[in-house]
């Protein structure tokens, strides 16, 4: 029972409730920056790119090999000798397209992520900043009034 009333103590702390609020935040951020990388940046990028005939989503290096050219009904085309009718196919080996629009969207998550982060502390700094200053304000008229009103009771 005892282990029980711990994990309940344990999971309504604060930090971990916050921490669950992160996290599903989080994932709905990383939604956003993937479409807008996706959608809103990269577009514009595989234009410039299509000059040189590079195109991000189809980016890739490719291995031509020979392949049986088939039928509709799944059987290999045979040549009149008998052998096999080739064909060329170019197959996909390393996809670094979509490795690239990831990129994207790591630096554009981390940017933002210091962006908030940055402003939080630039936030903070400033609510810390006013009690100092509030601290080191001079005292009224009042308090100074009876600052020597009780100096003068204490010399008698």
């Amino acid at each position: 029972m005892s282990l029980l009333k711990e994990f309940k103590e344990f999971a309504m702390k604060g930090s971990v409730v916050d921490l669950a609020v992160g996290v599903v935040i989080g994932g709905a951020f990383g939604k956003i920056v993937t479409s807008l990388v996706s959608n809103v940046l990269m577009p514009p990028i595989n234009l410039l790119t299509a000059r040189f005939g590079i195109n991000f989503k189809e980016a890739a290096v490719k291995i031509a090999t020979e392949s049986p050219k088939l039928k509709p009904d799944g059987k290999m085309e045979l040549q009149e000798n008998g052998d096999p009718v080739m064909v060329m196919q170019d197959y996909p080996i390393f996809n670094y397209g979509p490795f690239v629009q990831t990129i994207f969207e790591f630096l554009l998550i981390a940017v933002a992520l210091f962006a908030a982060i940055k402003l939080i502390n630039m936030a903070r700094a400033q609510m810390e900043k006013e009690p100092e200053e509030e601290k080191t304000a001079e005292p009224s008229e009042d308090i100074k009034l009876l600052r020597e009103i009780r100096d003068a009771l204490q010399k008698n």
